[in-house]
């Protein structure tokens, strides 16, 4: 009898997990990036740390990205606040401070209500220091 009744807290317990998972809507808004990883190479010390994520909007509703987190505070990154169409190309800005000597890899973390609602993009380079300063006589 204890096991019939444990059987039947576990298969009820299963139906309500069962009943918990949701179907994505097959309406919403899809997000396709023609990269998610931009690679700045090798570049010189203060250089333009300016880059440019090119997005779709690939799906059958108007696309609203909530926000977009970085992953430190050398990256700093920018979106369009407004209702994207179905079908309308936008870009996500992304700002690397090149003040800052060295090899970095990046992240930012896109949140939105497209399907899947979070998106990882990458940032990788590095950044030269500044060349001694030469002294001629």
């Amino acid at each position: 009898m204890k096991n019939m009744i444990l059987i039947a807290v576990l298969l009820s317990s299963t139906l309500l997990k069962a009943q918990q998972i949701t179907v994505p809507d097959p309406n919403a808004p899809v997000v396709t990036f023609e990269k998610d990883t931009i690679d700045y190479g090798t570049i010189p010390h203060n250089a333009n740390g300016y880059r440019y994520f090119i997005f779709t909007n690939t799906g059958k509703s108007p696309l609203i990205i909530n926000y977009v987190t970085t992953s430190c505070g050398c990256l700093v990154a920018s979106w369009p606040k407004r209702l994207i169409k179905p079908g309308q190309i936008d870009t996500i800005k992304a700002h690397y401070d090149t003040h800052r000597v060295g090899v970095f890899v990046k992240t930012m973390t896109m949140v939105s209500n497209a399907n899947p609602t979070i998106h990882l993009l990458h940032i990788t380079g590095k950044v030269l220091p500044d060349p001694p300063e030469s002294t001629s006589k």
